[in-house]
């Protein structure tokens, strides 16, 4: 109903009861005390009888505006989604009719419903505005759970790894421990088959010795016989009988004791060629067992060292997570515009746009580049078809959806990638070729649209050139520098983190200034006092902790585009600066020579770096000629070409420079 008609409807009482404010049902109580109606003929109790021993009932101003509520309320919907506005507008009329009524209160009334009516005015306001800051902290969440999520795949894989080399030792230990029970048993054997040999030994001998005695004296010729009877004639002296029986009978006891001597003390010997072969088969199983043990003994410190560090990271995850939500809370974030940098072509570009400029102003002139990037991307890829000499990732026909990647996602691909192949190059032991692996990765991945992908990659990176990190996988996979280089960065962070945290012996992630110098000098040995002290200088200024503890397990972070820090890059640099070091001392060495032959560039190493190893040499010298049998290279190479062979590759000293005599 309309608001006139519900007015007219409620007004049904004299203009003469307004302002008179009713007291049902408290005037109940007062009876007793009122004894004769009011003087007055007005009825000012809105319906009720004069006398107040009369009938109780409502007011009928009362009974209309309940009715009146109850019909409004009635009429909603209540599955519509504005079901409690509608509902406070109709109590909002039913309020203004009770305030219309009573005018004598009128005003005091109307200024407590309109102060009410700004309040909730404020309220709904305050609340629009948190709707925005409410979908950041659900993004946030989103990512902080996505990247738990990633991290506790990570243990899972390396856990599982761990298990699989476990359950290998054993079975070597299961291995060794069989063979040790079938050669002891194979020991019983002999010794027993020995026993029986000299058992049987025994009475060949004796009845050999029985045989002699009864050919000797079935040997005597007839015509010796006489001489028998002639010396039978003569009688023995019996004294000089029983010294011989005497003697015979001692030396019969002294034989027997030895013989149960030797019986007693060689009864269980085996031949000695026997014991030799196993005791060196004990040996080198001993040995193999204490190299497994003490490998699982390492690989289970590094994994507790690991889990260490993770709580550690965790907790400082949380911590961090703590501080934004309070941030957030307690202060507006303003923008980073030097992250535009990427975007807008480089920092020098950014710095010379922006100077002098307000937020608006920087946040218009970026929207304009975005689109200016938007339209100039194309929105379709041409394929390049199926020739031999289309690489073959990219042998693909017709057209192609550009998916335009992001940064990040690049960044993430790639990583995946290298995580895949390092996999199937330690399972296959094979390193296999770059442009292959990620055309199996694509395919295997993507599937019907690896070509998509494939073509929408490529673009991101050449469009992500100023990346280190995108630039060198871009390079790899172009053959501009060899795969080793990537490893070699690899293995350089890890092995500096691996010392770092061996000389950290508290287990609590600090260093002093003096214990992170140290360890950085036992990390590289050959690096001279300057680049040390640069190096701490990049890690105090990274962390801001001048002078104090250096929380190494942080200069290891990333930023969401998988950037390391200023002394990460600071170490890949310095890596970058030796290994050209290294190659110009080549060039030096080399001279003036247009080529080189194989014995000279090995010659020439093993000069400036006697520490070289025989299998590094043999590795730099592959690189240097591009072959994997260097006994089937015999011609010689052009210089340069072997050196800038030598460049792009993971080459650099084992050892320091030979001092001059």
């Amino acid at each position: 109903p309309s608001l006139k008609s519900t007015s007219l409807f409620i007004q049904t009482t004299g203009s003469g009861t307004s302002g008179y404010l009713s007291t049902w049902p408290a005037h109940v109580t007062s009876q007793i005390a009122l004894q004769k109606p009011t003087s007055s003929g007005v009825n000012k109790h809105h319906g009720f009888c004069d006398e107040f021993g009369g009938p109780v009932s409502k007011p009928r101003f009362l009974e209309q505006l309940e009715c009146f509520l109850k019909r409004e309320l009635t009429s909603l919907d209540m599955l519509s989604p504005k079901l409690q506005e509608r509902k406070l507008q109709a109590y909002r009329e039913v309020f203004d009719y009770f305030i219309e009524d009573f005018k004598t209160y009128k005003p005091l009334l109307s200024a407590i419903k309109n102060e009410y009516d700004i309040t909730l005015a404020n309220l709904q306001e305050q609340i629009r505005e948190l709707e925005p800051l409410r979908s950041q902290l659900v993004l946030l969440s989103e990512q902080c759970e996505r990247k738990v999520l990633s991290l506790r795949e990570q243990e899972r894989t390396e856990i599982r790894a761990l298990k699989q080399e476990r359950q290998y030792l054993q079975q070597v230990i299961e291995n060794m421990r069989e063979q040790q029970r079938a050669l002891q048993a194979q020991v019983h054997h002999l010794e027993k088959e020995l026993a029986e040999q000299y058992l049987q030994y025994r009475e060949e001998c004796d009845a050999r010795k029985l045989l002699i005695a009864n050919i000797s004296s079935m040997s005597y010729s007839p015509e010796e016989e006489p001489d028998v009877e002639h010396d039978e004639e003569q009688p023995d002296d019996p004294v000089k009988m029983k010294l011989a029986l005497k003697v015979c009978r001692e030396d019969l006891t002294r034989a027997q004791v030895e013989l149960n001597r030797l019986h007693a003390e060689y009864g269980d010997v085996v031949p000695r060629r026997d014991w030799e072969n196993l005791d060196c088969t004990y040996k080198e199983n001993l040995l193999k067992l204490e190299t497994v043990q003490s490998d699982f003994d390492q690989m289970k410190s590094e994994y507790d060292m690991l889990l260490d560090i993770h709580h550690q990271v965790s907790l400082q995850r949380d911590n961090l997570q703590n501080e934004l939500k309070v941030f957030r809370e307690a202060s507006t974030p303003r923008p980073n515009w030097e992250q535009c940098a990427d975007i807008l072509g480089g920092r020098e570009r950014c710095s010379e746009i922006f100077e002098g400029q307000a937020s608006k102003k920087r946040l218009e002139i970026l929207l304009d580049e975005l689109n200016s990037m938007g339209l100039e991307q194309k929105e379709f890829f041409t394929g390049l078809g199926a020739s031999n000499d289309v690489p073959l990732y990219l042998r693909y026909e017709g057209q192609l959806k550009n998916l335009g990647l992001k940064k990040t996602d690049v960044v993430r691909i790639i990583k995946d990638i290298w995580r895949e192949k390092a996999y199937e190059d330690e399972k296959m032991d094979n390193s296999s070729d770059l442009k292959e692996f990620l055309h199996q990765y694509l395919q295997r991945q993507h599937g019907e649209h690896a070509g998509e992908w494939a073509y929408s990659l490529l673009d991101s990176i050449k469009l992500n050139q100023k990346d280190d990190f995108i630039s060198l996988f871009y390079d790899i996979l172009t053959d501009k520098v060899d795969e080793s280089l990537y490893h070699g960065q690899t293995h350089l962070l890890s092995h500096l983190l691996k010392v770092l945290i061996q000389s950290d012996s508290t287990e609590s992630g600090l260093l002093t200034a003096s214990e992170f110098s140290e360890a950085l000098r036992t990390a590289f040995p050959l690096k001279e006092d300057q680049d040390l002290e640069e190096l701490v200088v990049a890690a105090q200024s990274e962390l801001e902790s001048k002078g104090g503890s250096i929380a190494y397990q942080r200069l290891y972070t990333e930023d969401t585009d998988g950037k390391h820090g200023e002394f990460l890059g600071l170490v890949k640099r310095q890596a970058i600066a030796e290994r050209d070091h290294y190659i110009n001392q080549l060039r030096t060495q080399l001279g003036d020579k247009g080529e080189v032959h194989l014995e000279d560039l090995r010659s020439v190493f093993t000069t400036i770096d006697p520490a070289l190893d025989s299998a590094t040499l043999e590795w730099n010298l592959c690189i240097a000629f591009k072959t994997k049998d260097l006994q089937l290279h015999t011609a010689p190479l052009d210089t340069e070409i072997a050196l800038q062979r030598l460049s792009v590759a993971n080459v650099s000293r084992a050892g320091p420079m030979p001092q001059p005599e």
